[in-house]
């Protein structure tokens, strides 16, 4: 009976549950000898502890492993919204060999010490491709200022935009239409035109798009950078950056 009660033990602590009915489906146990299986767990788990450490390392690699293969099914899914030059906004080189995507919100701070990162790699790498998608999960602020940014896309391309842009980053406090439109007028956008297009169904929809692939992505805050299927999260620095898209160029993947 002992040895059938380890075994018992033995398999439940090897199943990674503690749950005494998963046993139940397997065996016809009494009550006592459930209490006794229960017993032989604890105490096998109190004088082993680092079996749940192993198990719960173990669960956080299979939802890093679900995770990468749901983001990757996303990417699929999103592939042509996310890199059309007819709805995104085209930096570097529009035919480049590597696609760099950044998600981004106007008010994060993150976000505005990446700003370099992406200016030098555009700089150092006449082969790629970025595309800046704005992201706004910051508040009510950060909408504002990426319905304009949207809606400037309309009539400022490449360094123009890059510009803009960039001025509006580099902004202290927090930015929201006020700033954004004043930024716009200075970059030389028809401010009557603008108007029209912030309230556009279409700046609504890509801001709404943004949201829906960053949900999918499951993106939990900016900046967060694509490049092939990589998924890169934080303000991680030029060279981590540079390192990923080399990567991304010679074997598709984040490290060769």
């Amino acid at each position: 009976m002992l040895k059938v009660l380890r075994r018992a033990a033995l398999a439940t602590v090897m199943a990674g549950t503690l749950a005494v009915p998963a046993l139940a489906q397997t065996a016809d146990f009494t009550d006592k000898q459930k209490a006794a299986i229960g017993a032989l767990v604890k105490d096998y788990l109190l004088n082993n502890p680092e079996v749940i450490q192993d198990a719960l390392v173990e669960l956080d690699r299979r939802q890093k492993d679900a995770e990468k293969v749901a983001a990757k099914r996303a990417l699929g899914e999103f592939s042509t919204a996310l890199t059309s030059p007819q709805r995104n906004v085209v930096l570097g080189n529009p035919n480049g060999d590597v696609t760099l995507i950044e998600f981004m919100d106007y008010n994060c701070t993150y976000c505005k010490r990446s700003l370099t990162d992406v200016r030098d790699l555009i700089k150092a790498d006449p082969k790629l491709k970025v595309i800046i998608r704005d992201f706004p999960v910051l508040g009510p602020d950060s909408v504002e200022a990426s319905q304009v940014a949207v809606a400037v896309k309309n009539q400022l391309k490449g360094d123009k935009y890059w510009d803009f842009h960039a001025k509006l980053m580099d902004s202290r406090g927090r930015v929201g239409k006020e700033r954004a439109m004043q930024v716009a007028k200075e970059a030389g956008a028809d401010m009557t035109r603008l108007a029209k297009d912030i309230d556009s169904a279409d700046t609504r929809a890509f801001i709404e798009e943004s949201m829906r692939i960053g949900d999918a992505l499951k993106l939990q805050g900016t900046p967060a950078f694509i490049v092939g299927e990589e998924i890169v999260f934080g303000a991680v620095g030029l060279d981590p950056l540079k390192t990923t898209v080399a990567s991304v160029r010679k074997c598709g993947k984040a490290t060769c």
